[in-house]
């Protein structure tokens, strides 16, 4: 499959490591030469120097016989040009465009790219997946990763052991013997700055971040065996009233009505557009480090503060102010890499990454087959699946034990006519089969090939 991936930063650099592991062939654009110089440097993909949207520069990155284009520049409208260019001129089949810009998004212009105007076939929203999965994540408290997978009836949970955690030192493999009633199973440890597929025989330590996939109504009965009986929130705080702050704003007003929600936004003009466009949340301009605003805003009362602007520094320090004066909750929307895997250490509660999110939003799109779904776990650790057994897959009619690999392959839960299924080891998978299966990154190629799935365009 040939590839182009126009945008060398941080989304556009972490798709095109992903499909150059593979048999892709992979060519990436950028008017920035450092960037590229980069990309040629540490992946295994050709760069080109130039404007994504310009014809001859997709000419000179093989338009005419590539299959796929990504465009995920940090301009919007170059990265629709650069879709239209590759479909009119070059016929490109498939084309996915990362659109930020919310006007472009809303409902009265939704014939703005069917295939007949902007022939774009995936639109990647980075601000409200963001928003989205915040609120996935709000909705079960001590959580800080939620995904729902198998057509709902199972979730993937990340969660930190406290102190007073009481499976602490327990073996994970006596889990199902002590809690026999729980349909879960733990599979990835996070400890320090090393994440690890456990075996049975690990013993969970304060301070480890847990990953795992449970049946989804007793999600909150699992996280009680962690520790985790936070009520939901009734006051919220969002610092930063841009796209993502303003989408979730208006998403939890929709969602709950008895929500007590406060912004603060420090641009009068964008705190005025905010206002304009909430109904019940009190919109506070200024800046939200400030001791008096924070006050008046009732940080030191609420259960959670979120600091979603799009400064990576100055959510991580209110996040961790809100903490220090009293927030029982702070979330950090954190996209620098480098610094994104430290802040847990910080003591803030849930890191949010907008860049894996869409980088996972895209993996979601190109692959073929019977993958329902896939997400990144952790920075490059692996992919948590949702797949859908196939007739003749190599994986249909095995049993969970035949399938999985120590350190590298489980799974996390099937689900059968609506029934979530633990994966005991002599469960035997079945012909449509929702199953869910965490692979770590150096095994994703022969898990897809398990599954008679490789990474295509659909």
């Amino acid at each position: 499959m040939r590839v182009i991936v126009c945008g060398a930063g941080q989304v556009g650099s972490n798709i095109a490591r992903y499909l150059s592991r593979f048999d892709t062939n992979v060519t990436m654009i950028d008017i920035d030469p450092t960037l590229i110089a980069a990309a040629t440097t540490n992946l295994d993909v050709r760069g080109i120097v130039g404007h994504a949207g310009h014809p001859d520069v997709l000419k000179s990155a093989g338009a005419a016989d590539a299959d796929l284009i990504i465009a995920v520049t940090q301009v919007d409208e170059i990265n629709m040009v650069a879709c239209q260019v590759a479909h009119t001129l070059f016929q490109v089949p498939k084309k996915i465009a990362r659109v930020r810009q919310g006007t472009y998004l809303r409902p009265e212009w939704r014939d703005l790219f069917q295939a007949d105007h902007m022939p774009i076939d995936h639109i990647i929203a980075p601000e409200v997946e963001v928003a989205e999965s915040i609120q996935r994540r709000l909705a079960v408290p001590g959580a800080f990763e939620v995904i729902p997978m198998g057509k709902g009836q199972a979730v993937f949970v990340g969660v930190r052991c406290l102190d007073e955690t009481p499976i602490l030192e327990t073996p994970l493999d006596h889990l199902a013997d002590l809690f026999p009633q729980l349909s879960m199973r733990i599979l990835v440890l996070a400890r320090g700055s090393d994440m690890l597929i456990p075996t049975g025989e690990e013993k969970l330590q304060a301070g480890d971040e847990v990953y795992f996939v449970a049946q989804a109504d007793q999600v909150e009965r699992v996280l009680a065996l962690f520790g985790h009986e936070e009520q939901e929130g009734r006051r919220m705080v969002i610092m930063g009233g841009g796209n993502i702050g303003l989408n979730l704003a208006q998403r939890l007003e929709a969602q709950n009505s008895s929500l007590r929600i406060k912004l603060i936004e420090v641009d009068n003009d964008q705190a005025k557009h905010a206002a304009q466009h909430l109904s019940r949340t009190v919109v506070l301009q200024g800046d939200a480090l400030e001791a008096e605003l924070m006050a008046e805003a009732g940080v030191d009362k609420t259960e959670t503060l979120v600091a979603a602007s799009n400064d990576d520094e100055l959510n991580i320090l209110a996040a961790l102010q809100a903490k220090r004066l009293g927030a029982e909750r702070a979330v950090a929307i954190v996209n620098r890499q480098s610094i994104s895997s430290l802040v847990g250490q910080l003591g803030i509660d849930v890191v949010v990454s907008p860049r894996l999110i869409t980088v996972s939003s895209i993996l979601r799109y190109v692959r073929q087959g019977r993958i329902r779904a896939v997400h990144s776990v952790g920075e490059g650790f692996g992919e948590i699946f949702d797949i859908e057994a196939a007739e003749g897959a190599e994986i249909t009619g095995k049993t969970v034990q035949k399938i999985e690999k120590a350190g590298m392959l489980l799974v996390g839960g099937i689900v059968r006519d609506e029934e979530f299924i633990p994966p005991k080891p002599e469960e035997i998978i079945r012909q449509g089969d929702r199953v869910v299966l965490l692979s770590h990154s150096d095994f994703v190629k022969k898990a897809e090939k398990l599954f008679s799935v490789g990474v295509g365009v659909f």
